[in-house]
């Protein structure tokens, strides 16, 4: 199962995905960083972002850290892989 390492920066105006030239992923989310709003906000958006449900996502570690590592159920390796490259950032 592939395992997505981001940063996360809460409080953002639309939830956004980001992967930068050296494969840094960011991903803004609309929501704070209080009572654990944003982590769920964030697996929400993954869910979305992936086409998975949102029980098929585990929050590995950083719960309190702006990085996090996500796993991704439900998903090959090469599915990932392309999912990601439609967020590539010039």
């Amino acid at each position: 199962m592939p395992v997505l390492h981001l940063k996360a920066k809460p409080n953002a105006r639309a939830n956004q995905l980001l992967v930068a030239p050296d494969g840094t992923v960011t991903i803004r989310l609309k929501a704070p960083a209080q009572d654990g709003k944003a982590n769920a906000c964030l697996l929400g958006y993954l869910a979305e972002v992936f086409g998975v449900a949102k029980s098929s996502l585990t929050l590995l570690s950083g719960h309190t850290a702006p990085f996090k590592k996500v796993e991704v159920a439900e998903l090959s390796e090469e599915e990932f892989s392309q999912i990601l490259a439609q967020f590539q950032v010039a």
